[in-house]
């Protein structure tokens, strides 16, 4: 079994000299998504949460639209690791026109797309009337970090968190790619049939459009995120109703879209 993490031997050089020892660091492999018997993709990515990546990615992608859609079988071979999935004959055929080989960097994004109209492709609308306060905002990143046990060993890998008012930090994962741990948060998030609508997404990176596609696939209203937009994430997010707030820090953040949900009263309400 392929461990999430290994210990590397290293020198320290410091102005007082040099250090021998060891540091702990992510381990990263190839993972292949395969469906049906063919290959749809190879990300690199942490081996761990591997039936989590598997259901949040397809799910995501737009392949399935259920956890009930897949069988998985996780297979390890010497190259990486295969997660090995199966359809119903009319996903399956959803699916042929788009599968192709791919491998991907680390944090890939783009897997499987086969033109420049899919790869932007319009997000669906979340269109739920959840308010949080800033004081939520706040809460819910703060709540990650002790959380981020890869992290914490390693300082080298992303976390994609789900916060709900009253309820806290539901659910974390993590990944040395940004995508697969959002991937890997929305199928945790799916078999533990949590409705995306009702919280926040926390994330430890920048924001993408991918990460925006994503979120809301899975119906999540705001987006919070400790570094920078891109350009076209603001647009997207705007398109599909998130609300996306940036560059988070322990004393405030910026918001770029729906500034609406963000409210001031005490207490987060659904209206």
């Amino acid at each position: 079994m392929v461990l999430p993490v290994r210990p590397v031997a290293r020198s320290v050089w410091l102005n007082q000299g040099v250090s021998e020892g060891e540091r702990v660091i992510p381990e990263e492999t190839a993972v292949a998504f395969t469906y049906n018997g063919g290959t749809y993709a190879v990300m690199m990515a942490t081996p761990q949460d591997l039936e989590d990546f598997a259901t949040g990615f397809s799910l995501t992608e737009g392949i399935v639209s259920s956890p009930d859609e897949l069988r998985l079988e996780i297979v390890e071979e010497a190259a990486g690791i295969e997660l090995r999935m199966w359809l119903s004959d009319e996903r399956a055929a959803a699916l042929s026109d788009r599968r192709r080989h791919l491998a991907g960097p680390t944090g890939c994004g783009l897997c499987g797309i086969e033109s420049l109209t899919e790869a932007v492709r319009p997000p669906p609308t979340v269109r739920n009337a959840t308010r949080f306060t800033p004081a939520d905002i706040m809460r819910a990143m703060e709540a990650i970090a002790p959380h981020q046990a890869l992290n914490l060993k390693t300082r080298a890998v992303h976390a994609a968190a789900f916060w709900q008012p009253g309820r806290g930090l539901v659910a974390l994962r993590e990944d040395v790619g940004r995508h697969n741990a959002l991937d890997k948060l929305g199928g945790a998030m799916a078999q533990a049939a949590i409705a995306g609508w009702g919280g926040l997404v926390v994330l430890t990176s920048r924001v993408s459009v991918e990460l925006v596609q994503k979120a809301a696939v899975l119906d999540v209203p705001l987006i919070a995120a400790v570094s920078a937009p891109t350009g076209l994430a603001v647009r997207t997010a705007e398109s599909a109703g998130i609300t996306l707030v940036a560059i988070a820090r322990s004393d405030g953040f910026e918001v770029f879209t729906h500034p609406a949900r963000i409210i001031q009263e005490t207490a987060s309400h659904v209206a």
